[in-house]
């Protein structure tokens, strides 16, 4: 039977449109199934075991009604030279700057998984080439264009974007966390300045208080009325003095150094910006620490315990779907020719559509394996959410009864130090007049240092325990006021990287 060329050129070309279009269908049918499913877990942030109230509860001092205040800092000590240098470190500290550049990192890994959804692979490529076959030689030109798509049947894709997400979240609390250690780090740092201040400038009184006791020792000996031993125990607690009064020189430097170092710069002369009069902040008795149950949300190192474990809850998930084949659909168009001249001639056209599935069937001991190993790394980061939750509130109750009782040391104090005070000035007038002995004095004005010194100590202890129990609170990070991390970095830092690489236009803003 004879064929007729054009009938069969038709049924052929028929078959072709019937065969494209039953793979069109099975492209929409996969890409609509794909996505539709999500192996694994479902993350559910766990409860965790919270206290109904703070142990100190009953104290009048304490408001457990009352939330945590954003800036507490400017609430409760009223000092502009700290609101300053809080402000400065801010805007320089390089630890915070580098918290924040990890923000960037991971936003960009984000980024990477969110795009890893769509095709894979899309590539133009060409060719030219000349090679010899049969004895003649052959020139090739191909242009062309192909693409590869991996379909997130499994959501093994969704589960890296879920990862990836909950990662930037932890990012971003880490940036918050890093933001409250520095706001204690320079209030507990500026206030040993000025507890150390006030302390030298007590030792220096006490040195003008023993120089004239070991003057008037020195006229009594010389006078014949004592024995040169008073004025050699005078002249001993006179230099002990002195040389306290150069070990807190020493250590009010120090600490102006590290003060630098958190202002972002190298140590140097701080003076005009503390002031040459420095004095202890004055902290209230009463303090407002919310509830317990508000240390979940508050608290950025809980916020990136959490985080850690959703991010670790789609690894789960991601782990999982390498046990099912994987689907990928794509194709090629182009136009191969022996010239150039013949390139987009139409019988030049070349193309193909393909599907296609992977199956790690023989890999399945490894897979699953995984899938247990990313299942016990979140089981561990359970715990360690757990445990992170109940430190937070043993670092509360701590930091609070630290700060109520050291308000009562520093009573007991106040009087202690008035008490060794008249002591002084009665054994001086006594001594004077012959009716006690220099032991008297001496053993008085030992006591009248040590209580200066008990009680300079104990503002400063007071001061530092305020800004502790506001740091176990996680207070600071409200700083930032809700901005992006990434939007605080300094505008030559950006522009150091827009040169640098000409890939940051439209994200580094």
């Amino acid at each position: 039977m004879e064929i007729n060329i054009q009938e069969w050129k038709f049924r052929n070309y028929i078959s072709t449109v019937v065969t494209f279009q039953i793979f069109i269908l099975c492209i929409f049918l996969l890409m609509s199934l794909a996505g539709c499913v999500a192996l694994g877990p479902e993350y559910e942030q766990p409860e965790a075991d919270v206290e109904s109230d703070w142990l100190e509860s009953e104290d009048p001092r304490i408001f457990s009604e009352s939330p945590v205040t954003s800036e507490w800092w400017v609430s409760a000590f009223n000092d502009p030279v700290l609101d300053k240098l809080i402000a400065t470190s801010f805007e320089q500290n390089l630890t915070l700057r580098s918290a924040g550049l990890r923000v960037l990192q991971s936003q960009q890994q984000l980024a990477i998984a969110i795009g890893a959804q769509y095709p894979q692979q899309q590539q133009i490529t060409g060719l030219a080439g000349r090679g010899k076959e049969e004895g003649s030689t052959v020139d090739i030109y191909n242009l062309g264009f192909s693409v590869s798509w991996e379909l997130d049947f499994w959501g093994r894709f969704k589960r890296q974007v879920e990862s990836a997400s909950a990662a930037v979240d932890a990012s971003v609390a880490n940036y918050d966390d890093a933001l409250v250690l520095l706001v204690s780090q320079v209030a507990q740092t500026y206030i040993l300045i000025c507890t150390f201040k006030e302390q030298l400038e007590v030792a220096n009184q006490n040195i003008e208080l023993q120089e004239e006791s070991l003057r008037i020792a020195k006229a009594k000996f010389e006078a014949g009325d004592v024995s040169e031993l008073d004025a050699d125990q005078a002249e001993s607690l006179l230099y002990n003095t002195i040389a306290t009064a150069s070990a807190l020189e020493m250590l009010l430097q120090q600490f102006k150094n590290s003060l630098a170092f958190l202002l972002g710069k190298p140590p140097h002369d701080l003076d005009y910006l503390l002031g040459k009069k420095l004095t202890i902040p004055s902290a209230p008795a009463d303090i407002a620490v919310g509830m317990p149950q508000n240390l979940i949300r508050h608290r950025p190192d809980i916020r990136i315990a959490e985080r850690q474990l959703a991010a670790q809850s789609a690894q789960i998930g991601f782990a999982v779907t390498e046990l099912y084949p994987h689907f990928s659909i794509g194709g090629s168009i182009g136009t191969e020719a022996d010239s150039t001249g013949d390139l987009f001639k139409s019988e030049s056209d070349i193309w193909d559509i393909f599907a296609l599935f992977e199956w790690n069937i023989f890999n399945y001991d490894r897979l699953r394996s995984n899938v247990r190993l990313q299942d016990a790394r979140f089981q561990q980061l359970l715990v360690d959410y757990l445990n992170t939750v109940l430190l937070a509130q043993v670092d509360v109750e701590n930091s609070i009864i630290a700060y109520l009782k050291s308000h009562e040391q520093l009573v007991s104090y106040q009087f202690a130090y008035e008490a060794s005070r008249r002591a002084v000035e009665i054994s001086t007038a006594q001594y004077q007049n012959g009716l006690v002995s220099f032991n008297t004095v001496i053993n008085t004005l030992r006591d009248h240092v040590q209580q200066q010194d008990l009680l300079t100590s104990t503002k400063g202890s007071v001061a530092t325990n305020l800004v502790l129990v506001q740091k176990s609170l996680g207070g600071g990070w409200e700083l930032r006021n809700n901005q992006d991390p990434v939007e605080l970095l300094p505008s030559e830092m950006k522009d150091q990287m827009r040169e640098r690489t000409k890939q940051w236009e439209g994200v580094l803003q």
